[in-house]
């Protein structure tokens, strides 16, 4: 069950997977599965398990409260909720650690909302930045994604440093965090004006081996061409000449793909 590709519907969803999701037995497959689980439900295990099954009813009535709740919207009413009522560093570490990856993303969203400096909150989500699991990757992001763009002249130092890293997830957040667009995350708009900040982030990868971290450099920078076509184009003219790799060719072929339309 664990090396299972997981559903492409709800309708080819099984039964003996959801109840093992929903137990926390399991990590989620993909995001059909991850959209898929009762988060109340595996919450009211948890709480078991760490011997706080009085918490319950502040998490359901926070999540109740929601107008318009969601997968990802009843994440973050978690992971806030947990901030509230306690500070407890062992809960944070017992969710952190967890099999499945769903308290790991209440603990992403817990740990990037408790820090208010960008460098203790940026060193605060590394751990969760570099999980192996795709849905915990992006919570690290939008948990700090606001204190990102609130401080951005020093996250992109920070995150700067991060393009560097051995590991393929660490350099990737530090694109994908700071894309001028992006997916289910506010926009950056001083990014989308003036990209050229970014560019400490870029040009460190402009021929990174990973694809993971090839299609977010791609990504940002046509993000950026939609806003300002001209930069773009003059950074991969550059780029080709200084790289001749088949990575760079790649990056530059999805970051023109809008103006090449």
């Amino acid at each position: 069950m664990l090396n299972r590709k997981g559903a492409r519907s709800f309708k080819d969803l099984d039964d003996e997977v959801i109840s093992y999701l929903n137990k926390g037995l399991i990590p989620t497959a993909n995001l059909m599965e991850w959209l898929t689980v009762d988060q109340l439900a595996l919450l009211k295990k948890i709480l078991d398990d760490i011997k706080k099954p009085d918490w319950y009813d502040s998490f359901y009535e926070a999540v109740s409260a929601q107008k318009k709740p969601s997968a990802n919207a009843n994440t973050k009413v978690i992971g806030t909720t947990f901030l509230e009522l306690s500070n407890d560093q062992s809960i944070i570490d017992y969710l952190s650690n967890h099999i499945s990856d769903v308290p790991r993303c209440w603990a992403s969203y817990w740990v990037g909302l408790r820090e208010s400096k960008i460098d203790k909150k940026l060193e605060a989500i590394a751990p969760y930045a570099a999980d192996v699991h795709f849905g915990v990757r992006e919570v690290a992001i939008f948990s700090c994604k606001e204190g990102i763009i609130e401080h951005l002249d020093i996250a992109i130092d920070i995150l700067s440093e991060w393009t560097s890293s051995n590991d393929e997830n660490i350099r990737r957040y530090a694109v994908e965090a700071t894309r001028p667009i992006g997916v289910w995350t506010k926009k950056i708009d001083e990014l989308k004006e003036h990209p050229e900040k970014g560019i400490s982030l870029l040009d460190p990868l402009k021929s990174d081996p990973s694809k993971y971290v090839r299609d977010s450099v791609g990504n940002w920078l046509n993000d950026a061409s939609k806003s300002r076509p001209e930069w773009i184009k003059n950074v991969c003219s550059r780029w080709e000449k200084e790289s001749t790799t088949k990575e760079t060719r790649y990056i530059l072929k999805k970051a023109l793909r809008t103006i090449n339309k």
